[in-house]
């Protein structure tokens, strides 16, 4: 059998499972039928296993072969895993086992299939060549596939058509949190399910999952492909680029982990909170991707969480790792460890390796006094409003801080929005429009961008040409860079105002303005507007999302960077500027 065929049969299989997969996931069928099913995966199973075997002594190159040996390897501990189960386990009825046992063919082939999808996007970076395009392309297909998953019958309550689906599909995969339906009580589990996969999908990118494979299961990888994930990773070095994927992935679940762990024990003694696990991990992912979903009705602002100031310092720390990224956080700790074993180990000042960059340097600091300018002005200005219900010191400090960390695109609230004094508001949308550090989960211009900006601002006022930080020189090509996402993005925002404005004429100017900010930074703060939107208004929002997840800038650079660069200069002219 050549390998051509061979390969039509394994894209063949690919989509037979797929299609098993939705059914069994998203219809309901009659019980009679559930113990079938069950035979089904065995025999599914056994037949995938039976072609990989088969494959992997037709193909002869190595990289092939090792790829087949972990699909092998995938589909076998599967196997055994569910028939160990099974004999282990007689004393359930068929249609109790039946439950339980397909929950291990379901998690071993989705990971089987998970690790297909890499090697199909690897494939796709072989023969295209845009990575601003490839990027753009994989959220707007994953948002598309989110939104017919949401559609299954058995991921809703009461049923959802095509707009509201395609609305939370991508708030979901833009990590935003915006929704029209009620995610706890409008959505099953299976739907939460599919919620949460899509936070976490959109919050890593598909370009860092498979640069994870690619580098676990040592697969062989192009210079072209090198430089898209070091653009997207925001690595330096190309060298160690897939290393930086690799730990990107592992750090980000080790960290929802944790999160999971301190939730799991914030939330132990209240009843109101039934699957206990299912929640702590789901808030854990929504907390570090900082996309602001929750299963809860009004999200912490709910009684059983507003006062549970553990569970909210746990949130604030998932919020605010997520909304820094790996790099920020993996050179603050290699600083501070250096510095810490020359301090207090060799007894020395010399620091032998310039680990935290000029970069680090400025989005930290960006990040500290947003974080404490924030907390400053809640904790005054909200003395009398949100805060007066909080009787203890620690609880209007908590609460005060969690108001300063969620506006920066997490989306997650202790207090009703729709109370909230005026001037706190607008000093929210400001929160919002600057939003998280690049290369993170969160969205917004970013904390560079405005730090960026503000220093050109001070060296214009000083007359300076330059923007010089210490020993080193800001880049002319950053500055206009952090000036392009600023016009364009209050581009986007005025022109979804002045729609929304145009579609809902009876609604508030300042709650549009904070739908459309928070929407354009991926924050999914509302002041109770988004449940009521028109289906035109959703389609502008749902373009806001997308647009300020993968920047507008991206999308044009992917578009127009095809021109031919010019080796030319003309005359310089002044414009008048006063």
């Amino acid at each position: 059998m050549s390998k051509k065929t061979l390969q039509n049969i394994y894209r063949f299989i690919d989509v037979f499972i797929l299609f098993f997969l939705i059914f069994d996931f998203g219809f309901n069928i009659n019980e009679g039928y559930r113990p079938y099913k069950l035979v089904g995966f065995f025999v599914l199973s056994g037949l995938l296993l039976t072609f990989n075997i088969v494959k992997f002594f037709q193909y002869k190159d190595k990289s092939s072969r090792r790829s087949v040996a972990v699909n092998m390897i995938i589909v076998a501990v599967t196997l055994l895993a569910a028939f160990i189960y099974v004999l282990y386990n007689q004393q359930f009825s068929n249609f109790s086992l039946t439950l339980r046992t397909k929950v291990i063919f379901e998690v071993g082939l989705f990971f089987y299939l998970l690790i297909r999808l890499s090697f199909l996007i690897k494939y796709i970076y072989k023969i295209y060549f845009n990575p601003a395009i490839l990027f753009v392309g994989s959220f707007g297909i994953f948002s598309l596939i989110g939104a017919f998953f949401l559609m299954l019958p058995k991921v809703t309550t009461h049923g959802i058509n095509f707009t509201d689906a395609l609305f939370t599909s991508t708030s979901a995969i833009c990590v935003t949190g915006l929704a029209v339906l009620d995610t706890a009580n409008d959505f099953t589990q299976v739907g939460q399910t599919v919620i949460l996969v899509l936070i976490q999908i959109g919050g890593l990118g598909i370009l860092t999952f498979t640069s994870f494979f690619a580098f676990f299961f040592k697969e062989s990888t192009s210079f072209r492909e090198g430089m898209y994930v070091k653009d997207f990773t925001a690595s330096e070095n190309l060298q160690d680029v897939f290393k930086v994927a690799m730990s990107i992935v592992i750090f980000t679940l080790s960290f929802e982990l944790i999160g999971a762990i301190c939730i799991y024990y914030s939330v132990l003694d209240i009843p109101e909170v039934e699957d206990k696990v299912f929640f702590s991990v789901f808030h854990a992912v929504s907390a570090y991707c900082n996309a602001g979903f929750s299963t809860s009705s009004s999200s912490f602002y709910a009684e059983t969480f507003r006062f549970n100031y553990p569970l909210q310092w746990i949130i604030m720390a998932l919020i605010v790792f997520g909304g820094l990224g790996y790099n920020i956080v993996s050179n603050t700790f290699i600083y501070f460890k250096a510095a810490f074993k020359n301090y207090f180990i060799k007894r020395t000042n010399y620091m032998p390796v310039r680990v935290f960059t000029l970069n680090s340097k400025i989005i930290f600091v960006t990040t500290s006094l947003l974080l404490v300018g924030g907390f400053v002005f809640f904790f005054f200005a909200e003395a009398k409003y949100s805060l007066a219900e909080h009787t203890t010191a620690f609880g209007k400090i908590t609460t005060a801080m969690f108001s300063s960390v969620t506006p920066r695109t997490a989306g997650f609230n202790t207090v009703d929005y729709t109370q909230v004094a005026t001037p706190s508001l607008l000093f929210v949308i400001l929160l919002m429009w600057i939003g998280a550090s690049p290369a993170s989960t969160g969205g917004g211009i970013k904390t560079s961008t405005f730090a960026i900006a503000t220093l050109n601002i001070i060296a214009t006022a000083k007359g300076k040409k330059r923007i010089e930080i210490n020993t080193r020189e800001i880049s002319s090509s950053t500055v206009n860079k952090a000036f392009a996402i600023i016009c364009i993005s209050l581009i986007v925002i005025g022109v979804a105002i002045l729609l929304l404005l145009f579609f809902e004429p009876e609604k508030d100017l300042l709650a549009i303005a904070f739908e459309c900010f928070s929407a354009y930074s991926t924050v999914g703060l509302s002041l109770n507007v988004t449940s009521t939107l028109s289906q035109p208004s959703k389609y502008v929002i749902i373009a806001v999302m997308f647009i300020g997840r993968i920047g507008m800038l991206n999308l044009l650079i992917g578009m127009l960077k095809q021109v031919k660069q010019k080796f030319y200069k003309y005359p310089q002219e002044n414009i008048l500027i006063n």
